[in-house]
């Protein structure tokens, strides 16, 4: 596995293994931003575009993993657990924080094993699944 700075080059991969872009047409624009103006790296396998995440200064001014995406092929092979490393390496803050809907307890799990705590949540983004946010100092 590699990581390293995703480019523009690597769209159409980050569509193809992005799960809601398959449902969503909005998040290829997200994904299209993303590439232009935040801090995106992608995992490959085998020089395959695995997984992507994104680091943003959006949240109060705070670096947070705005997304955490492995593609469906390349799940449960700790790619996920690479990227947020990889991110939190990258991160010159005392903080760093990130979510995930109450819902995925993947996310939830993974986010424990990496040492990140509660912070609190936001309701009403999606109707009964509230956004947890999770913390760490790196």
């Amino acid at each position: 596995m590699k990581i390293r700075p995703a480019t523009i080059a690597d769209y159409a991969a980050l569509c193809a293994i992005d799960t809601v872009a398959a449902e969503t047409p909005e998040r290829c624009a997200q994904i299209h931003h993303w590439l232009a103006s935040a801090d995106c790296h992608v995992a490959e396998v085998s020089g395959t575009v695995a997984a992507y995440g994104v680091l943003t200064t959006q949240f109060f001014g705070q670096p947070f993993i705005e997304m955490v995406m492995v593609g469906a092929a390349f799940r449960r092979l700790g790619l996920g657990a690479a990227i947020i490393r990889h991110i939190q390496s990258q991160v010159p803050s005392s903080k760093l924080f990130s979510s995930t809907n109450a819902s995925n307890a993947a996310m939830r799990s993974m986010f424990e094993k990496l040492g990140f705590e509660p912070s609190g949540q936001i309701d009403n983004l999606d109707d009964g699944d509230p956004e947890l946010i999770f913390f760490r100092r790196p």
